[in-house]
């Protein structure tokens, strides 16, 4: 149930081997936390950091800053808070995601979303709202660069620097 080694993969499969049916490039660097597998039932809160797949049933809230990866067999009722979203599966509820939400096809989605990045592929059923945020901006330092100013063709400056 618990996996640790595997990397995440939204297009081919959770592992290099092909498991799961989310398929091809990584999500992210990130392995996947915990894994609730076909035929396990969950009722309760679900809280994390790092990714989580989901291809059984879960009844509840779900509340993670990093990824949820929701397969083709998952049936999820609940609200759910992640920092990215990956659905092929069925979603009953809220889903806010701080970075993206990708819904494959077969996704069903009953609910609102709230995203600053949505991507739905063709053949996914989505009824609810749609809320589009502003992307997170992480705030950096001003850097200390050295302004460019025109030289002339002697390479000297055309204009005084205020600077000097």
């Amino acid at each position: 149930m618990w996996k640790q080694e595997n990397t995440v993969y939204a297009d081919e499969g959770m592992t290099p081997e092909g498991h799961g049916s989310i398929r091809s490039r990584p999500v992210s660097s990130e392995t996947v936390s915990a894994f609730i597998g076909t035929g396990v039932t969950f009722k309760g809160v679900i809280t994390y950091s790092g990714t989580v797949r989901i291809d059984g049933s879960l009844d509840g809230e779900i509340h993670a800053d990093g990824g949820l990866l929701v397969g083709a067999e998952a049936v999820i009722t609940a609200k759910v808070s992640a920092g990215s979203v990956v659905c092929e599966g069925a979603i009953t509820g809220d889903i806010q995601a701080t970075e993206r939400i990708t819904l494959r096809a077969p996704a069903v989605i009953q609910g609102s979303l709230k995203t600053p990045v949505l991507s739905i592929e063709e053949g996914v059923r989505l009824n609810g709202t749609l809320e589009m945020t502003a992307p997170v901006v992480v705030q950096q330092e001003p850097s200390r660069e050295s302004k460019l100013y025109p030289v002339g063709p002697s390479g000297r400056p055309l204009v005084k620097r205020v600077d000097e």
